[in-house]
């Protein structure tokens, strides 16, 4: 079988948006071309790589064994290219970091700081959900995720490196933020909350710290983003729980409140976490330590409205 880096290139990209077009534009190519060198890949394969029903394209099962081998195949090459650039004593290289949606706002920070220690260097930011992190610590697909809880069932290095408390937040305007000294629990027991969806790190948390007290909350409406969350509460439609490290904008401008609930913060950690025994790029390895380092821990500090 004879087969062209160019053909593996372009079929992972189509397989992996199951997109001739959004392959297209990702690689800056016209769709015919595209379209050409898979039908030559296919052709070379001597099998259909994928099918199309209705509008939409699906991969085949030879399909599915070329894209895991594509995948492989892009992962030693960029495995080779961070190896040529370390022993050529070049700092520099291409950092894959996945963070989830609630970290956002810490995590470009320390990016940003990084990179100016390593300026010749690239990155990928990915901000998604816990979900899609899972996938990708299990596919591989990323150097390094910033996460809450780390997932268990797979074989991953974990180093907590932050503390992540939660708090419940309203609207300036509640009758709650007039409170002095701690609310008790059975009080807010009977508020309705804005929450997150179910795979949620922060709704995971929040739902062990109430049933471990005997307690369950009023949920009302459920989301799949912490600003959604606070642009809920703020207009009024139920109290939130979410990271402190989210809240630094609304906080100054007097948007929403902190309340001081018995029990609260819920303090948890961010966790740096990798796949176990995998050969880490140099440069993630130069993130690493610099969340170790002595110049990183300004960053790492918890905001005092905590």
């Amino acid at each position: 079988m004879h087969l062209t880096l160019r053909q593996l290139t372009l079929f992972e990209a189509v397989a992996r948006h199951l997109s001739f077009t959004r392959a297209a534009e990702e690689l800056h190519l016209s769709q015919p071309a595209v379209s050409m060198q898979v039908r030559q890949l296919e052709d070379a394969a001597g099998l259909p790589l994928f099918e199309k029903l209705g509008k939409r394209i699906y991969l085949t099962e030879a399909g599915r064994e070329m894209y895991e081998y594509c995948r492989r195949i892009g992962e030693e090459l960029r495995d080779l290219d961070e190896v040529m650039a370390a022993l050529k004593g070049v700092r520099r290289g291409h950092l894959r970091l996945s963070v989830a949606t609630t970290a956002n706002s810490f995590a470009t920070r320390i990016l940003g700081a990084f990179s100016q220690r390593y300026p010749e260097s690239s990155y990928t930011l990915d901000v998604t959900n816990r979900k899609t992190l899972l996938d990708q610590l299990a596919n591989n697909d990323t150097d390094i995720v910033i996460m809450g809880k780390p997932p268990e069932g797979l074989e991953l290095e974990v180093q907590a490196f932050m503390e992540n408390p939660l708090v419940v937040i309203a609207p300036p305007d509640h009758p709650m933020t007039l409170r002095r000294g701690p609310i008790p629990l059975d009080e807010i027991q009977s508020e309705t909350f804005v929450v997150r969806e179910r795979e949620s790190g922060t709704r995971i948390a929040m739902e062990r710290f109430f049933h471990e007290r005997g307690m369950q909350l009023r949920t009302g409406i459920e989301t799949t983003s912490n600003s959604a969350i606070k642009s809920a509460v703020e207009a009024g439609l139920g109290l939130g729980i979410v990271s402190i490290h989210t809240l630094e904008l609304e906080l100054k401008a007097g948007a929403l409140k902190v309340l001081d609930v018995e029990g609260f913060p819920i303090l948890r950690h961010w966790h740096v976490v990798h796949r176990q025994g995998r050969r880490l790029p140099p440069i993630a390895q130069a993130f690493l330590d610099y969340l170790n380092s002595e110049e990183a821990r300004p960053l790492l500090q918890v905001p005092a409205a905590a």
